[in-house]
């Protein structure tokens, strides 16, 4: 089994609700409008295609030589001016309304002004995760991107800005928003709308390493209210229980902390995922695998294992050293 295999089968085991990606399937405004784009295309080279065969297949029955007919070479047409342009004009007709068309819908879905009220983020392509920002919230989060159901009566549109810390990597989310590269050292921008509540899947879509397969990221779609309680619960701090004591103990006392975030701890590292509310999130590593406690203490005792080329490294711990950790990070929701 593929390694994307293995990261879709996890997402789908992870995620009651996750759709199966398909830009014919779009419920947002961008997805939308690049489903019309492309049904026109369809619509045009199904034409075309429907003309050329349909020449070809009469071309076959009209001239072909039949029995008792002389095997004679038929009369040579050599030039024909009208043939000619009819074969340059008309294609040369057809791209440009292609172009005219697709220059229409491009600059409508880029061109859209944010309004006042669209939720603000900033995602961050890393090899081979997704940091994803609320600068506005004061929310850092990893792979998994929540949004609010945009309505009529109260647009609600996204607006995602899109940096790279490393390689190239490309955002794509078929069903709300069309593939958008993440360039080092420069910004690109992406926007969705979305009308229906759900969880969609997305992908990079420009190959950037070893694991670029495993490098999914989820769009969690709430109803408004359900939105602001996720809002609510990403501000508060990580929740403290006693009885992972020892486990939080071992986590500041290990370079842990060293990559990753846990607010309220000594933990502010910045290379890897923020880990606060680790157990909010539907997968780890990426869509990797599910995030359940038994496949987080194999991602914790050796990383490499799940995700070959992981930069994660492995901290040679003890089983109990292993479980102590897991469990103080299964209690961060």
């Amino acid at each position: 089994m593929s390694g994307l295999t293995v990261a879709r089968v996890a997402l789908a085991g992870a995620a009651d609700r996750a759709s199966t990606p398909n830009m014919f399937a779009p419920v947002s405004t961008p997805a939308f409008m690049i489903r019309e784009v492309a049904f026109f295309v369809i619509g045009v080279s199904a034409v075309i295609f429907v003309i050329v065969a349909g020449l070809a297949v009469f071309a076959f029955v009209r001239f072909r030589r039949r029995p008792g007919e002389p095997d004679v070479e038929p009369p040579q047409v050599y030039g024909s001016t009208r043939i000619e342009l009819a074969w340059t004009v008309v294609p040369f007709l057809i791209v440009v309304v292609l172009f005219l068309v697709t220059t229409r819908y491009i600059w409508g879905i880029e061109r859209r002004p944010q309004p006042a009220g669209a939720v603000e983020v900033t995602v961050v392509g890393h090899q081979w995760w997704w940091e994803i920002r609320y600068p506005k919230l004061g929310i850092v989060t990893a792979n998994e991107l929540h949004v609010p159901v945009s309505d009529g009566a109260s647009p609600t549109p996204t607006f995602i800005l899109l940096e790279s810390a490393d390689v190239i990597h490309s955002f794509w989310v078929p069903q709300l928003a069309g593939k958008v590269d993440l360039i080092p050292r420069q910004t690109n921008r992406v926007w969705m709308e979305p009308f229906a509540a759900g969880v969609y899947v997305g992908q990079c879509a420009e190959y950037c390493g070893l694991e670029h397969a495993l490098m999914l990221l989820t769009v969690v779609v709430h109803p408004k209210a359900e939105f602001d309680r996720w809002v609510a619960d990403q501000q508060a701090p990580a929740r403290a229980d006693p009885a992972a004591r020892r486990g939080r103990e071992l986590f500041v006392s290990l370079a842990c902390i060293s990559c990753h975030t846990i607010r309220g701890t000594p933990a502010n590292g910045v290379f890897g995922p923020d880990l606060t509310h680790l157990m909010s999130r539907r997968t780890i590593a990426a869509g990797a695998a599910a995030n359940t406690p038994k496949d987080l203490r194999a991602w914790l005792d050796n990383p490499s294992a799940m995700k070959r080329g992981a930069l994660m490294p492995a901290m040679k711990l003890s089983g109990e050293d292993v479980d102590d950790l897991a469990s103080y990070l299964a209690t961060l929701q």
